[in-house]
């Protein structure tokens, strides 16, 4: 059952429902239990005021002379005491300042006259723990009434009883103030009929309440288990090479941004196995052209196809090829410790007016061979950059020498530094055949080569973009180019600035 969403959920909400009802119910029990107590409370002390009433008139209606029939009377304060008993399911005592019980809403048995009756003949009651010695004095108390109520007569009812008593002062025919207390007693079962009647509701209730929430969160699980199946289900076959499985999942909660990031991590993956092959294809170009060639020319010189006379020529083309082998080759492997954060920089101050500089004389054979003019245009005689100063100038080497292959004989190449605040603008500018625009982003990809550039030129790997755009990301800069068919190129990357002095570096 924990194996799947749905039983887990089901699990903890079930959990969390039995938790809260249990401790609302035990918290609504023990209110209900106090609230219904006081309630019947007032109710008897309300009682006990009519009581009063009725034993006040009865007492100054009683006709104390020694003829005098008062059964009539008696039989009145009897129907009363047994009316306001029946009302309140109660025992109504009346009892002196002595305990003594002078009169009673249910007659009581003999066995209990008998138990609790003194030489006079009058029921004695047991006192309550406090005496009611005041006039308008009320007490309560739930228990057996010091043990009266444990009385086998009284099982039936249980022996816990809640009693109220409350005390009055009446006027005897001497004229001296007498005090009677009257006694309610209500057994504690009546008043938990009516708590217990709310808490039946309550468990009713919550039995409602769990049935409607289990079906809710049965439908809610089948909403959330139905896009997680769908995703499991594409990522495995994502797993299997289908990298162009999509998710359709409109909503907008993290279930639906989980398939827009997951349609994104597969279209990287389409991405990334498309360029996986394409290199396995360029590299296999790139590797079976040149060994071709040197396998023809060498099986030609062996077996006597080539004469003597031309052998040392094609032996040189068996030497570029294999030169070109090896920069392939050690491209390819500086292209990956690249890309797979290897490459260490050796930050310091270089002086990138001096770099530029250092790689025009560099390529100055293939310059003159094309009769091509270099223009430098440095805002300022020595500018201090924070570089690797090998790998800018590999950027600076692969950048102008793509600029010589473009530029047409007699052609102008233009150098550019422009200073911006706390960075350095480097621009190196063709007036050659440019770069249509949809190629432009394509030109940083690995083994790309424009038409142009096969037609110009074989020599090149197609790697150098690639690998000048990852030693600036290395420098944590920018590259970026701007072309238009026929009219030039202009590629732009940027350095962080050095400090020329310590003067300088406090002032930053």
């Amino acid at each position: 059952m924990f194996k799947t969403i749905f039983g887990k959920l089901i699990t903890i909400f079930i959990v969390i429902l039995i938790v809260a009802f249990s401790i609302t119910g035990i918290m609504l029990n023990i209110f209900l239990d106090k609230f219904f107590t006081d309630e019947k409370a007032k109710a008897l002390e309300s009682v006990s005021d009519l009581v009063d009433l009725t034993f006040t008139n009865y007492l100054y209606s009683y006709d104390i002379s020694p003829n005098a029939d008062n059964t009539r009377l008696e039989k009145y304060l009897n129907d009363y005491l047994a009316y306001y008993g029946s009302n309140t399911y109660s025992i109504i005592w009346i009892v002196d300042s002595k305990g003594h019980l002078k009169k009673y809403s249910k007659m009581l048995p003999q066995t209990i006259i008998s138990k609790y009756s003194d030489s006079s003949g009058y029921v004695k009651i047991p006192e309550l723990s406090e005496k009611l010695e005041t006039a308008g004095t009320t007490v309560k108390d739930v228990g057996d009434f010091n043990g009266f109520f444990k009385d086998p007569y009284f099982a039936s009812l249980g022996d816990l009883w809640l009693t109220v008593g409350k005390s009055f002062t009446y006027q005897s025919t001497d004229g001296k103030d007498v005090l009677f207390t009257v006694y309610i007693h209500t057994p504690v079962p009546m008043v938990k009929i009516a708590r217990n009647t709310v808490l039946e509701y309550f468990l009713l209730s919550v039995g409602v309440a769990v049935i409607i929430a289990v079906l809710l969160v049965y439908i809610f699980s089948l909403r959330l288990s139905k896009p997680l199946k769908q995703i499991k289900n594409a990522a495995a076959k994502i797993s299997n090479g289908e990298f162009e499985k999509r998710l359709d999942i409109k909503s907008r909660d993290e279930i639906g941004e989980l398939a827009r990031t997951f349609n994104q991590m597969a279209a990287a993956l389409q991405n990334l196995e498309e360029m996986r092959r394409g290199f396995i294809a360029n590299v296999s170009h790139e590797l079976r052209t040149p060994m071709t060639s040197i396998r023809g020319f060498v099986e030609g010189i062996l077996d006597g196809t080539i004469p003597q006379e031309r052998q040392n020529h094609y032996l040189t083309i068996v030497r570029d090829e294999t030169n070109r082998l090896n920069r392939l080759v050690n491209d390819l492997l500086d292209l990956a410790k690249m890309e797979a954060g290897e490459m260490k920089l050796s930050l310091m101050p270089v002086d990138i007016n001096e770099l530029l500089r250092k790689c025009v004389i560099k390529l100055e054979t293939l310059l003159l061979e094309k009769e091509l003019t270099v223009d430098a245009d440095f805002e300022e005689d020595d500018i201090l950059v924070k570089a690797d100063a090998d790998a800018i100038e590999r950027v600076v080497y692969n950048l102008i020498h793509n600029a010589i292959k473009f530029t047409p004989a007699g052609g102008n190449i233009k150098l550019l530094t422009i200073v911006q605040k706390d960075k350095v603008e480097v621009t190196v500018r063709d007036n050659g055949a440019g770069i249509d625009e949809e190629e432009l982003e394509m030109i940083w990809d690995r083994f790309y080569k424009s038409d142009k550039s096969r037609s110009r030129d074989k020599t090149g790997t197609g790697l150098g973009l690639a690998i000048v755009r990852n030693i600036i990301n290395e420098h944590s800069q920018k590259i970026w180019v701007e072309s238009k068919a026929g009219e030039g190129t202009s590629f732009t990357f940027t350095l962080e600035r050095a400090c020329k002095s310590p003067d300088e570096q406090q002032k930053k």
